[in-house]
């Protein structure tokens, strides 16, 4: 099995409406996200990939249109933490990329969601 992985970043504004309202994350904050696609095939291309990673474009156009610099609440469809972001990422591109086996996203350095149905 092949694995390959591409990281994309944005910056975004959210707020976890849900939690207590003492809670930090109840109010409104933001995070310097890092998202990790994971692709995985039993073989390869004639070129030797996985996939191109050039054909992954779609996604940093997608981040760069509908995410960064927005304030997440008003985009992802829910509560927008960290593991509802993952999801709605990995639906969101499954059709287009089959081989997108994960999705991960980080908030912080120290913390990180995947989401691998």
């Amino acid at each position: 099995m092949y694995k390959i992985s591409k990281q994309f970043s944005f910056s975004a504004s959210h707020v976890l409406h849900l939690l207590e309202k003492d809670h930090p994350c109840a109010r409104m904050h933001g995070h310097n996200y890092l998202i990790t696609v994971h692709l995985k095939s039993e073989t390869v291309d004639r070129y030797g990939f996985v996939k191109d990673y050039k054909a992954l474009q779609t996604v940093k156009r997608f981040i760069d249109e509908m995410l960064d610099h927005r304030h997440l609440n008003d985009v992802i469809p829910g509560h927008p933490t960290s593991e509802n972001i993952a999801r709605f990422l990995y639906e969101r591109f499954k059709p287009e990329i089959p081989e997108l086996y994960a999705v991960e996203v980080s908030e912080t350095p120290q913390t990180s969601c995947l989401y691998e149905p």
